[in-house]
Parts: C-alpha cells; sequence; structure tokens
C-alpha cells in the first residue's frame, strides 16, 4: 500500500503521504484527503437523491435551483478542462497519475450532484431549498480550493508567463471559486415570491391522498416512506417532522400520525390476501374434481344431500398457512438475506479489533495497515448498523401486513360464519385470536429467521474460537452446554409457579370485584374488616408464589449474568493447561467471542418457545376458518311461488340448532337441544302476523329460521326480496357503543322527517330529552346507561329506520310497561308499519287482537293457527300463560318505577357532560419524581441504597477483571519484549498442574522451592488466581444483587398493595358511586401486576444498563483518555436525541393502545350483534369500519416501530463514531509510542458494544417510566381518595342503642357539592318499639333517610339522635354494627352460607338454624348440604327470592334495636312476602322498625306512615287517618295503585 502511495505522490515508501512539506501543507496530502475523499462523499451522498420521485404538480421549481443545478455542470466542466493543462504540463504541481485521479473524481461528482438536483427540483422539495446536508457537504472540497490558492500565491507561479500551464490552471482555479461562491449565493437567497407559495398550496389541495370523510388531513398529511430518497430511507429523516410535533407535544390523536405507506395499506393488503386465498380455493376444487372424476363412487355414493355444501368442503381444506405464504412468503425469505449479511457482518468487529491490537504489539507492521484495519472496523459497523436497521425496520412493516391480513381475515370470517357452527366458541375465545393468537403469529415472523440464523451464529462463533485458542474451546463450551439444561428445569419451574401465582390473583381480582358490588351492603353491615383479612389472606398466597417465581428468575439472572465470565475463564485455564502461552490478542479476540457465543445460547429456547406457542395460536385458527359458512343460496329457495302477494312462505321444513355432523358426536347434550318442524307457513305481504307460545315453544327459533341463522335439515323457505334484508328487533336488544342516534341510523343517511317519525312511534322523545345530550348521549356498552325498556325501543327504532318490507320484531314489549306498549302498537306496529309485512312474537296477548292472523306454537312445532278470536282463548286457557301474563301486568308500574330510578341514578353523575364517568385521568409527560420518591420509600431506603451498592460492587468487579486481564497481557508483552525467549520452556508439565489435588494454588508454592525462570509459570498462575479470585468475586456480587432485588421487589409489591388496600377499604360510597368498579380493578389487577411482576424485571434492566454505562465510560476514558474529546460532543447528541425520542415515543405507545381497544370492542360488539348485522345486510359496512380502525391502529403501531428505528440508526451511528474515534486515536499514539496495547484493546472490546448498551439504556428508561405509571394510579389512589372520617369522639356502652329511639333534627343532605340537596331540613321522631312505614315517589328521598341514618353520606347540618346520642360522635364501625338493615337488592357473596350469615363467626350453629328455619330457608339449605355449603358467585345457587331471605337472617341475627328496611318487591312472590312480613312482625315486636315500601298493602298495619317529598317531610301520621284525611298525598298514591 505504501508503494502505491509513494509511485501515486512521487514520494519514497517510507513517508508516503507528507503532511507538511517546505512551510506548506503536503500537495499530495491535500488532493487526497481534503480533496477526492470530500468529493467522493458528496457524490456518495449525491447519488442517494437521484432516485427521488416527482410530485404530481406541475409547478416550476425556484429560479435558485436553476443556478445551482448550472454552477454544478459548470464546475464539472471547470474540472474536467483543468485535467489538460495537468496532462500537458507534467509534474509542475504534482504527478499526473493524482491530478487526474483528483480532477476525475471531482469532475464525476459534481455532474452526479447536478442531476440530483435536478430530480429534486422536480420533486416535493421544489418549492423549498432542498436538503441542507447536501448544501453543506458542497463546501467540504472548500479548504482544498484555499490551500492551492495560497500555494500559488506563496510560490509566484499564478500569472508568471515563464509558466503557462500553471497560470491557466490558476485561472481555472479562480473559476472554480467563483462557481461555489455563486452556488453558495443562489442556496441563501431565495427568489421565490409569494405568489409562488399559494400556487404551491393549491396544487396541494388537488394532490392530497384520500382519506376518509371527516377527517381533516392535516398539513398536506405525508405519506409515510413512500417517495423518499435513499439516504432518508436508511436515516428515516423523514419521520423528522412527526418527532418534531411529538417533542412539541402536539401528537394528540391518530390523525397527526403519518398516512401508511401505499403498500401497507390495510385495503391493499386484504386485497392481496383474499385474491392469494380465491386462487387457492381455485385450486383446491380443480383438484377436487379430478378426484371425483376418477373415481365415480365417491362422488355418487352420498347422492344428492351433499351437493349444497360442496364448496365448503374445499373451504374447509385451505391452509390458512399456506395463503398467508402464497401471499407475503417471497418477501419474507428475501430478508433473510438481509439478515445473512448483518449476521456475518457482526463478526467482522472481533477478528479487526485483532489485528489491530496485533498491529499494536508487534510495532513491525506499516502503518497503512492500521489505517486500513481502523477503516475496516469503521464500514464494518457502519454497514452492519444499516442491515440490522433496514432488516429490522422491514420486518416490521411485514409484521404488520400479516397482521392486518389475519385480523381482517378472523373479522371477515366471523362475519360469514353460520351462527349454529360459531356457537362452539366463545366470545372471549374468539376475540382471542384477534388478539393473543395473532400476536403470537406475529412474534413468529421475527422469530423464523432467528431460527436458522442463531445456529449459523453458533457454528462461525465457535470455529473461530477454535482459531483462536484450539481445542481448549471445548472446556468452556462444555459448561455452557451444561447451563441450557438447567436453565431448562428452572424455568419450567418458574412456569409451575407461575400459573398457580395467577390462580391466586384471579381468586384475589374475584373477591376484590365481589367486594366493589356489594360496596354499599359491606359498608351498611360494617364488614371491612372481614373483607379486608380474606384478601390479605389470598393477596399472602399470591406473594408466596411470586417470591418462589423472583428467586428462582434471580437464579436464572444470576446464571445468565456470570456465564461469559465463567466460560472464558474455563476456556483460559484449559489453554494454559494444555502447555500455550496466552497473548493479548488471544485473550482479548477470545473474550469478545464468548460475548458473541452466549447471546445465541440464551435466545434460542426463547425462539423455540415462540415458535411452538405460533404452532399452536395456528391450529387454533385454522380450527376456526373451518367452520361452516351460512349459504343463503342454498338455504333460500330462489324460484318464487305462483302466489305474488307472499311475502314468505315456508314448506315441510325442518331445522335444528346443532348441525348433522354434530349430533352423533354430542348425543347427550343434543336431546336437550329445539328442533323446529314447519309443515306449511305461507305469509302475504302487508300482514301482521302474530305468533304465541309458552316460554320455550320456539317462538324466537322460527325468526332465526326466517333469517337464515339455523341449520336447515329439510324442505323449502322463501323469502321475497332477499337481498334487502330483514327489519329485525331481537329478544335482548343488540345495542351498540356509540351515541343513541348513531345507533338507530345504523349506517343510513340522517333524514330528518323520518327520524322524528321513528322516534315518535317508539315513544323515545321524552327519553331523549331526559339524557343529558339528547341523541347524542353516548350509550355504555351494550348500553349499560340505558333501562331495559328504552334498550328495547332503540333496538325497534333502529329496525324501523332501515325501511325494509319484511319485520320480525321478537317481544319488543316486553320490558316496558303498559302505556308504552300501548303507544307502540298503536304508533308503530299498526302506525308506520302498517303497510309492512310484520311477525310479531310477543307474551302479552291483549296486544294481539288487531293482528291478521295467529300462529300457535309448542315445542317447536305450530300447533294452529287462525284468527286471534280462535287462538286467543286458547292461549288463555294455557294455565302457565294466566300467571305470566299477570306478572307482566304486575310487574309493569313496578318495572316503570325502576327504570325512573335508573334514570335518575344515571342521571346523577352527568349533570355537566354527556359521557357517562368522569373521564379517567391520564397524566401527561413525564412521570414526577414523587412517583420514584413513593416507590423508594415502598421499598424502604436501607434496602434500596444496599441494592445500588451490590449493584456498583457488581460492575466494579466486574470492569475490574477486564482491566486485570489488560494488564496481566501488558506485562507479559514487556516482559517478552525485554527477553526474548522460549516462554514454552518455563511452564510446568501439565501433568503437574492437572493432577495436584488443589488444583491451580499448590504446584505454585512447588515453583517457589525451585528457582524457576524469572517470567515463567509463576506469574501465569500469579495472573489467573487474582483473575479467578476477582471473576468469583463479581459472581457473588452478581447473586448478592440478584436476591437482594427480587427482595426489594418483593416488599415494595407488598406495601404498595396493603397501602391500596387500606385507603380503598375507607373511602367515602359516594366515591365508589361516581368511580366505575373497572377503574378501581383496574388498579387492582393490572396496575398491580406491573408493580408486582413487569416492573422489578425492567427496572434491573434499566439500573443493569445505567451501570455497564458508567462502567464502560470508565475504562475507555482510562485506556484511552483523548477517547474524552470525542466522547463530551457524543455525549450531548445523545442527550438530545434521547430527549426527542421520549417525548414522541411516549405519545405513539399511548396512541397506539388508545387505537388498540376499539378494533377488539368493535369486535365482541359485532359477534353479539351478528343476527341483527346479517339480517340487516350491514355485513359489508361493518368490514369496512373494522379495516378503518385497524387502519388506524397500524398507522401508530407503524409510527411507533418507526420511531424506534429512528433512534436505534442514530445510536448506531454514535457507537460507529466511537469505534472509529478509538481506532484512529490508537494508531496515533501507536506512532507515537505512547499506547498500551492491552488497554486500547479492553477500550475497543467495549466500544463494539456501546450501540447495544446505549440503545438498551434509552429503552429500558422509557419502559420504566411507562410501567412507573402504575405507580403514579395506586400511589393516586392511596393518596387521593376521600375517606370516610375515622375518629371516635364518644364511648358508648355495649347494648347502646338499647332503647331504640331515633330522632332526626333539621338534617340537610346533599350527595356530592353542587348537587341539588336530597334531605332539606327533615325533622321526626320514631319511638322505641314504633314501626313506621316511609312512603313516595322516586326521587323524593326515601332512601337516603338510611344513607343519612348509617352515615353513608355526612350531612351538611343538622343531627340524628340514637336514644339521645349523637351519631355523628360515634365511631362508624360501632355505630353500623349496633344497627341492622335489610338492603334493596340482597347482597351474598361467594363463599359458604355461614361466612355470608356470620362473617365474623360470633354466632354459633343451633342459632343459625333457629335463624334460617324461622326465614324458611333451612329446607333449601339442608337440600344444598347444610351452612358449609359454597353458594357461587353473588350467591347464584339461590334464587333472587331465597337471597333475600338469607339477608332477612343477617338482620335477625345482629339483635339490633332498631332495624331499616329498604322492601325489594320485585324478587319476592305473594305467598313468601307474607310469610317475610310475619316473620319480622314476631322477631321485632319489641324493636323500632323503619321501612320504605313499595308495596303500600305492606304498610296499612304499622303506627304511623311519613310521607316524603322533594326530601322533606310532606305528611306523618297513622295510615287510617292518612287514608281518610281528603287531598292527602298518601291517599293521592293509594288510588293510583288500585287503578
Amino acid at each position: 500500500m505504501e508503494n502505491i502511495l509513494a509511485s501515486l505522490c512521487g514520494t519514497s515508501p517510507e513517508d508516503p503521504l507528507p503532511v507538511w512539506v517546505r512551510g506548506s501543507v503536503g500537495h499530495c496530502f491535500n488532493q487526497l484527503t481534503l480533496s477526492v475523499i470530500p468529493h467522493v462523499i458528496l457524490a456518495v451522498v449525491s447519488a442517494c437523491f437521484l432516485g427521488t420521485p416527482r410530485s404530481g404538480s406541475d409547478v416550476p421549481c425556484r429560479p435558485s435551483w436553476g443556478w445551482r443545478i448550472a454552477t454544478s455542470f459548470l464546475l464539472a466542466g471547470l474540472f474536467l478542462a483543468d485535467t489538460i493543462p495537468a496532462t500537458i504540463s507534467q509534474q509542475e504541481l504534482g504527478p499526473v497519475y493524482l491530478e487526474v485521479l483528483a480532477n476525475g473524481t471531482a469532475a464525476v461528482t459534481w455532474l452526479v450532484h447536478g442531476f440530483a438536483l435536478f430530480m429534486l427540483c422536480r420533486s416535493i422539495h421544489g418549492f423549498t431549498r432542498g436538503p441542507a446536508a447536501l448544501a453543506l457537504l458542497t463546501l467540504s472540497p472548500l479548504p482544498s480550493f484555499i490551500i492551492t490558492l495560497v500555494w500559488y500565491c506563496q510560490s509566484g507561479t499564478a500569472w508568471s508567463p515563464a509558466h503557462p500551464g500553471a497560470s491557466s490552471r490558476f485561472a481555472i482555479l479562480c473559476l472554480q471559486l467563483a462557481s461555489l461562491l455563486a452556488y453558495v449565493v443562489s442556496y441563501l437567497f431565495p427568489t421565490a415570491g409569494r405568489q409562488h407559495f399559494l400556487s404551491i398550496n393549491y396544487s396541494w389541495q388537488q394532490d392530497q391522498p384520500i382519506s376518509e370523510p371527516g377527517i381533516p388531513v392535516p398539513d398536506p398529511q405525508r405519506v409515510a416512506e413512500d417517495g423518499e430518497s435513499w439516504l432518508s430511507r436508511f436515516f428515516y429523516t423523514w419521520m423528522n417532522p412527526l418527532m418534531e410535533r411529538g417533542y412539541q407535544q402536539k401528537l394528540n390523536q391518530p390523525q397527526d400520525v403519518y398516512v401508511l405507506p401505499h403498500q401497507l395499506q390495510t385495503a391493499r393488503v386484504c386485497d392481496r390476501f383474499y385474491s392469494c386465498w380465491q386462487k387457492k380455493v381455485a385450486l383446491q376444487q380443480a383438484e377436487e374434481e379430478t378426484v371425483s372424476l376418477t373415481s365415480p363412487v365417491i362422488a355418487g355414493g352420498e347422492g344428492s344431500s351433499d351437493a349444497p355444501d360442496s364448496p365448503h368442503h374445499a373451504q374447509e381444506a385451505v391452509r390458512f398457512l399456506s395463503v398467508l405464504h402464497a401471499a407475503f412468503g417471497l418477501r419474507f425469505y428475501t430478508l433473510g438475506l438481509l439478515k445473512l449479511a448483518d449476521s456475518l457482518l457482526d463478526f467482522s468487529g472481533p477478528l479487526l479489533l485483532n489485528l489491530l491490537v496485533n498491529f499494536m504489539e508487534s510495532r513491525q507492521e506499516p502503518l497503512s495497515h492500521g489505517i486500513l484495519y481502523a477503516l475496516g472496523l469503521f464500514a464494518g459497523s457502519f454497514l452492519g448498523a444499516l442491515l440490522r436497521s433496514q432488516f429490522r425496520y422491514e420486518m416490521n412493516k411485514m409484521a404488520l401486513m400479516v397482521r392486518a391480513a389475519v385480523i381482517s381475515a378472523i373479522y371477515r370470517k366471523a362475519l360469514r360464519v353460520s351462527s349454529t357452527s360459531l356457537a362452539r366458541f366463545t366470545v372471549g375465545e374468539i376475540v382471542n385470536f384477534m388478539s393473543t393468537d395473532t400476536d403470537r403469529l406475529i412474534n413468529f415472523c421475527q422469530s423464523f429467521h432467528e431460527l436458522w440464523s442463531l445456529p449459523v451464529q453458533l457454528a462461525i462463533t465457535l470455529y473461530l474460537l477454535y482459531q483462536q485458542v484450539g481445542v481448549a474451546f471445548l472446556g468452556g463450551v462444555a459448561l455452557a452446554l451444561l447451563l441450557v439444561p438447567i436453565n431448562k428445569i428452572i424455568a419450567n419451574r418458574i412456569m409451575v409457579n407461575n400459573e398457580k401465582m395467577l390462580k391466586h390473583k384471579d381468586t384475589r381480582v374475584k373477591l376484590m370485584t365481589e367486594f366493589l358490588c356489594g360496596i354499599r351492603v359491606i359498608k351498611f353491615y360494617a364488614w371491612e374488616k372481614h373483607f379486608s383479612t380474606r384478601i390479605k389472606s389470598c393477596r399472602a398466597k399470591e406473594l408466596q408464589k411470586l417470591r418462589a417465581v423472583s428467586y428462582l428468575d434471580a437464579l436464572c439472572v444470576y446464571m445468565w449474568a456470570a456465564l461469559p465470565v465463567v466460560v472464558s475463564i474455563a476456556i483460559f485455564v484449559t489453554y494454559v493447561l494444555l502447555g500455550h502461552q496466552l497473548t493479548a490478542t488471544k485473550v482479548f479476540t477470545a473474550l469478545a467471542l464468548v460475548g458473541m457465543l452466549i447471546l445465541p445460547l440464551n435466545c434460542f429456547p426463547w425462539v423455540l418457545n415462540a415458535i411452538l406457542e405460533a404452532k399452536v395460536s395456528l391450529d387454533r385458527i385454522q380450527q376456526f376458518f373451518e367452520l361452516m359458512d351460512q349459504d343463503l343460496e342454498a338455504y333460500y329457495a330462489l324460484d318464487s311461488p305462483s302466489d305474488t302477494a307472499t311475502a314468505m312462505e315456508m314448506q315441510c321444513a325442518a331445522f335444528s340448532w346443532v348441525p348433522v355432523e354434530d349430533k352423533s358426536t354430542r348425543q347427550p347434550s343434543s336431546t336437550g337441544t329445539l328442533q323446529l318442524h314447519i309443515e306449511n307457513l305461507s305469509v302475504r305481504k302487508g300482514m301482521l302476523l302474530g305468533v304465541v307460545g309458552k316460554v320455550g315453544s320456539g317462538k324466537s327459533s322460527l325468526l332465526a329460521a326466517i333469517t337464515g341463522e339455523l341449520i336447515k335439515q329439510g324442505g323449502r323457505v322463501y323469502v321475497c326480496d332477499l337481498e334487502q334484508g330483514f327489519g329485525l328487533a331481537t329478544q335482548e336488544p343488540w345495542i351498540q357503543f356509540t351515541t343513541v342516534r348513531k345507533n338507530i341510523l345504523f349506517g343510513r343517511e340522517y333524514d330528518a322527517r323520518l327520524y322524528e317519525e321513528v322516534l315518535e312511534a317508539c315513544a323515545l322523545s321524552e327519553d331523549l330529552n331526559i339524557l343529558p345530550a339528547s341523541d347524542q348521549t353516548e350509550v355504555g356498552e351494550n348500553g349499560v346507561t340505558l333501562s331495559g325498556g328504552q334498550k328495547a325501543r332503540i333496538a325497534l327504532a333502529r329496525a324501523i329506520y332501515q325501511e325494509k318490507e319484511l319485520y320480525l320484531l321478537d317481544d319488543p314489549l316486553a320490558a316496558v310497561d303498559a302505556d308504552v306498549a300501548n303507544h307502540i302498537m298503536r304508533k308503530c306496529i299498526f302506525g308506520v308499519l302498517k303497510h309492512k309485512t310484520r311477525v310479531l312474537c310477543t307474551h302479552r296477548t291483549e296486544f294481539l287482537e288487531k293482528a291478521d292472523a295467529l300462529l300457535l306454537m309448542d315445542n317447536g312445532r305450530i300447533v294452529k293457527t287462525g284468527t286471534p278470536a280462535d287462538i286467543l282463548p286458547l292461549v288463555e286457557a294455557f294455565p302457565k300463560f294466566k300467571d305470566t301474563d299477570k306478572e307482566h301486568k304486575d310487574k309493569a308500574p313496578n318495572e316503570q318505577e325502576q327504570e325512573e330510578a335508573i334514570k335518575t341514578e344515571a342521571e346523577e353523575p352527568t349533570q355537566n357532560n354527556n359521557l357517562i364517568h368522569k373521564e379517567e385521568e391520564k397524566k401527561e409527560g413525564a412521570v414526577a419524581f414523587q412517583v420514584y420518591k413513593a416507590y423508594w420509600m415502598a421499598m424502604g431506603s436501607y434496602l434500596a441504597i444496599s441494592i445500588l451498592f451490590s449493584l456498583f460492587l457488581m460492575q466494579a468487579s466486574r470492569n475490574i477483571s477486564d482491566w486485570w486481564l489488560s494488564y496481566w497481557i501488558s506485562s507479559i508483552s514487556q516482559t517478552a519484549n525485554t527477553s526474548v525467549m522460549a516462554c514454552s520452556a518455563s511452564l510446568p508439565s501439565p501433568e503437574l498442574l492437572l493432577f495436584s489435588t488443589a488444583g491451580l494454588v499448590s504446584p505454585i508454592q512447588d515453583l517457589d522451592k525451585t528457582p524457576g525462570p524469572p517470567n515463567g509459570s509463576v506469574d501465569v498462575n500469579f495472573y489467573l488466581i487474582v483473575y479467578g479470585s476477582i471473576a468469583g468475586a463479581n459472581s457473588l456480587f452478581t447473586i448478592i444483587r440478584a436476591f437482594l432485588f427480587a427482595y426489594g421487589a418483593l416488599r415494595a409489591a407488598a406495601v404498595i398493595h396493603d397501602r391500596l388496600l387500606q385507603r380503598v377499604l375507607k373511602a367515602t360510597v359516594t366515591f365508589f358511586d361516581t368511580t366505575p368498579t373497572g377503574r378501581v380493578l383496574n388498579r387492582f389487577s393490572s396496575d398491580l401486576y406491573c408493580v408486582d411482576d413487569s416492573l422489578p424485571f425492567i427496572l434491573n434492566i434499566f439500573l443493569a444498563n445505567i451501570y455497564g454505562l458508567l462502567g464502560m465510560l470508565v475504562i475507555m476514558t482510562y485506556g484511552l483518555p483523548w477517547i474524552g474529546l470525542v466522547l463530551l460532543p457524543l455525549a450531548v447528541v445523545y442527550f438530545f436525541i434521547q430527549r426527542y425520542y421520549r417525548f414522541t415515543s411516549r405519545e405513539l405507545k399511548r396512541l397506539c393502545s388508545v387505537t388498540l381497544s376499539p378494533i377488539y370492542s368493535h369486535f365482541s360488539e359485532t359477534l353479539s350483534g351478528l343476527s341483527t348485522i346479517r339480517a340487516m345486510r350491514a355485513t359489508k359496512r361493518f368490514e369496512l369500519e373494522n379495516q378503518l380502525r385497524l387502519e388506524q391502529n397500524q398507522r401508530c403501531l407503524f409510527a411507533s416501530n418507526t420511531v424506534m428505528e429512528w433512534l436505534d440508526i442514530r445510536l448506531q451511528m454514535i457507537g460507529v463514531a466511537v469505534v472509529t474515534a478509538i481506532a484512529g486515536i490508537a494508531i496515533i499514539q501507536h506512532q507515537k509510542q505512547l499506547g498500551n496495547p492491552g488497554l486500547v484493546g479492553l477500550a475497543l472490546s467495549y466500544a463494539l458494544s456501546v450501540t447495544n448498551l446505549l440503545s438498551g439504556l434509552i429503552a429500558s428508561f422509557t419502559h420504566t417510566e411507562m410501567l412507573m405509571v402504575s405507580v403514579e394510579r395506586t400511589e393516586e389512589y392511596t393518596t387521593d381518595i376521600p375517606m370516610e372520617p375515622q375518629d371516635k369522639l364518644v364511648q358508648v356502652s355495649a347494648d347502646w342503642p338499647s332503647e331504640g329511639l331515633v330522632e332526626f333534627q333539621q338534617v340537610v343532605l346533599a350527595y356530592r357539592a353542587g348537587l341539588p340537596n336530597a334531605l332539606d331540613g327533615v325533622s321526626f321522631t320514631v319511638y322505641p318499639g314504633e314501626k313506621l312505614g316511609i312512603v313516595g315517589r322516586t326521587g323524593s328521598g326515601k332512601s337516603t333517610l338510611f344513607l343519612a341514618l348509617f352515615r353513608m353520606v355526612e350531612m351538611k347540618s343538622g343531627l340524628i339522635l340514637l336514644d339521645g346520642v349523637d351519631s355523628q360522635l360515634v365511631g362508624l364501625e360501632e355505630l353500623r354494627s349496633r344497627l341492622a338493615i335489610i338492603p334493596q337488592d340482597p347482597f351474598l357473596f361467594s363463599g359458604s352460607i355461614r361466612e355470608n350469615l356470620d362473617p365474623q363467626g360470633k354466632q354459633t350453629d343451633a342459632e343459625l338454624r333457629e335463624v334460617l328455619e324461622q326465614c324458611h330457608l333451612w329446607d333449601a339449605v339442608t337440600q344444598m348440604g347444610g351452612l358449609d355449603s359454597e353458594l357461587g358467585e353473588r350467591g347464584k345457587s339461590l334464587s333472587v327470592g331465597q337471597r333475600q331471605l338469607v339477608c332477612l337472617a343477617r338482620a335477625l341475627l345482629t339483635q339490633a334495636k332498631v332495624l331499616c328496611i329498604d322492601e325489594a318487591t320485585a324478587s319476592v312472590d305473594q305467598k313468601t312476602d307474607q310469610l317475610l312480613q310475619q316473620t319480622i312482625r314476631q322477631r321485632f315486636a319489641d324493636k323500632t322498625v323503619l321501612t320504605i315500601a313499595h308495596r303500600l298493602n305492606t304498610i296499612l298495619d304499622s303506627d304511623r306512615v311519613l310521607v316524603m317529598q322533594g326530601g322533606r317531610v310532606a305528611e306523618l301520621d297513622s295510615p287510617a287517618r292518612l287514608s281518610q284525611k281528603d287531598g292527602s298525598l298518601f291517599q293521592h298514591l293509594l288510588h293510583s295503585r288500585q287503578q
């Protein structure tokens, strides 16, 4: 290389590139390094912009572009011109070849640059100045120009006639400088006027990407990546505007993110996928046909029954994987090439490092070799970084494509599957296909390439190790392989414990759910302590398993951390024992290689695991895709009957809910399923057909048969206008999670006249007035915020608004009261729909008198058809019917009241906004310091400090062991240099070492006795022992740190949970009313899971990364102090990059999760409403909606993934800079004879891992921040929840209240500040032993009286006295435990009957039995298996009435002097009710009883009646007097009931 340079420059080979010649910069150095290299870089960067696509608009460029293009071409010409005098007048300035090389490079560069500018000018950059980097690079050759200019002036050859060649070259040089100046000026001064900008904006509007209507396209919304230059693609500069936005915190909704690149857009991906699917199906069918032709037996064997099913069999056989393969396979495999190149480049680092350290040790090699190695290190790490980044980026895109295809395919399949076969899976399972299983498939995409690349890496690494240390490598590898089975055993134990832990966690969350659902009752009974102990015992079991998991995990981490050290020690020991000499190069290269060996070994189990999981998921999805589709063509007869007036007819049709093939397999279960046989049914257009029959007679199944949801086993079904679909209102109304108006419109255009008409017909107008935002009110999931009647009517309204011809109405009148039912019959069924064909199933036969015909169904058959006059008497004669009907009538007014109550409850929290509950606060920006402090305190300061200290010791010992190696090597190389002698002679025989009992120690003593050679193996042994002991210490510190950390994290988890639980137990009832249960549960389930499990894991990695980075910096600056100059600017760059990244990444992660849940909720909503969606023929629209939601989420995911790559490539570049800088500094030091090869090797081997550490640090920090949010949320509840007053100001006697005297004095109470008073100055007295009935309209404050008495809500003013003691002064628990209450909704928790009656365990069995007998429950209890039999969740093994009785039994047990009864009428039949009243009268004869009554007859025999109105006492007197008194409210209530 020196010789080449010397001949090119005409210098001596000893110093080929002199920097300083005769007082100025050497010409050769000037031309090569200051002219050729900058020009080459400019050429490469310009070339990257050659592929820039044109923009659609024909806007003229700014004039400045023209100037720059012209000067570029002019400069190219000038450089070419310069070669002519250079070749003619040889050797005047420099050797010919050098000049030709320099000028040729420059000419080519400026040509390329000119073309690049031309392309840029025609692209989107045309109305900007273009990329700034390009303009800056054009200035890089400037120093060379100036140096040459100065040289001319100094030498005086500029204008001398004696040197015509030189003077012409000088002229050309001046012209070149002038052109460059013109270029810079035209770049700096834009000359475009205002008009241009306007026209540009105009052209943008024409050229906007099409997006969905209603979503504004923000400032010409960029399509990601499409149309970017190579440079921009490699370094993701097209992400910069987005990063800028994220940094300014302007990323608030999914629309702020780039549109997906063209090839990733969901619609395109799906089209491609489905076309592949179609091809596969066609192939399959073709194959099947050829098979059936060759074997006619198969075709004819089954007869014709198989004909309609034939397409399905073909479809069944299509493997989902093969379709994915056909659609995405080619692209997926080609990515493997990138991976391969990257894997091979990974090895360049250690090998070049080896060569470089060799070069420094030998001091014999020429300098050029060192420079080459340094350049090689640069090129290898640079290219490796680009390839790795591109591979990951393309892989992410691939995964997004697969995800889009799989999710939309599953959705599409769900819409097409027949409901009967869909019933095999639960909704939860099917949603799981879309979430978990799809995620696993995507993980497989990543794992597949690892599966082949890891063995390749392993093989190469082992081969290189063998090259370095020969057979010795087997010692280390054997150790590493030994650890694999051990790891597997530990992993299995972790799995087992994890499963158990999750079981305990589920139990705890279930308990928590029960606790939150029954919070009012628990507070009434003062049972918080009991629940607290139950939850805590569950938590203790959970923590016990968590402890096992954590400690096993710590062991795993320890082995993983200690492995490299142990393996390398094993290798070195073996190597030395085999009688070889260790050298610096050997040690360092081996260390680097061992590091590379560990990763594949550790990854492999995970990769296999991911692949097995993907296989399981794929099989599950495959099963789902093999379900039968609904085949309407085979189901319905297409030929219309002779009579054109027929709307629908069935002949000899038989239907079933279970497919035929399933029946043989599931004989026992299928006997219970209903078969439907319709001999002959014909419905004329425009008639109203009523369908009646007892419960379970097949009315709903008949409607399902009409819409095609059942399996037809034979016969003929005809429906007129099939494409149009049906107007269907199902029995359980299906409501979407959106506004009321959108629910009714259901995808149709808004037509004001029709809409009003429909609302009026369905009696919805006044309901909408009550709702906070009228028809723009959000309805909760499945319509939770509406009452049953409102849901039914909205579903009905939706059906009517669709304007179909055939209406199927399944008992829309069940949930509404009599007035509304009349209104609907009159205005809707005989009003808006009077010309349509209607099939109405109902139990309320009184409304069917005007029907055109009735069907009476029983057991799946039509028993009789006829006019209402024929059929209705029969129905009335059915004894079951009378009951149900009367029950309906009884229930109606009561239900109406319940509905009102529900409405008022719904109204309460929503005074100011139309969404149901207060929005959950989302903390913006970074996590506050307080949160970290809270976690620190939860862990305990001493513990936290000791953890940090053990971390420090671990890192220090690790770095010291590395330093010791380098020290040892330097001393070896020094002794080797001073006394060059055969060191191997000084080694003791390997046998001696191997067979001595004390291993390495004893030979040393022997050697001490025998005078050995000066630098003999005593040294080696001494160094090895020190190295081994440092490594041992490191190992010890590692294990201490691992276990301390596990212990600390467990302690923090325990403390955080206990604090949270204590606080929630003491929270006020108001808090639970305004906070959805789910939100509190979230704190106890997912947030605590983070604190238990995810947070410690990530925090551990984060701390290790911080310490690792610090250790690395210390070693690097110790080895090469000059590197500090490079590290400081890089640190600043790193700081800004990571800050930029964290802001954007956090916002994008949030957007990802915000856009993800709509996909799943929309899917589960679709599944629950499948019959409605299909009947109304809305499947296409729902598929599109799913695609839009998916597209939104994919946009955010894509951006989030790309941001990671944006960061990664920048960090990799920092790493490349560090490596190159170290190599360069090392070479310079070597030249100056300063370097210590050992330390340089150490610094370089650390530098090679710098990028992984930097990106690991940022990733773990952002992740820790995200998980810290969980601590923040639990902290928010432990500090901010309003608490019930805990103080006791008065000590009361054990039997208080002994009399039972209750006095209210001017009580004023409001539920929350800002709400009207619920009690407004209430005063009355209840005397001991008196029975007081309380009545009043809904919302008059009846129940509030009890809340005030039990201090569930604190009063604003006034007093409540019990036996003369102010209840405000008594401790809450005492107060509540001395009063008894029977609440309106009976609350039971899972556990035994004994626990439910007496959670504190104070009563004897005899007492419990006596009470149960008095409540007429003992028989039921003995049937269930006695007092210790389990009740199930919320007591579901008892009927509602029995639950009510259990609550009465509880009240009987309390022996309290004051009993409050909030009477629940709906759940108990008349007979039981009388028994209840009787028991209460007997048992509470001498006690004070307050009863809130809904059925007035229950309080007619009470001593006095209190009538409430608007939060005040309206009347208080005996029932007899009040009913006599004219105009009294009580009398009015009595009359309205009797009507």
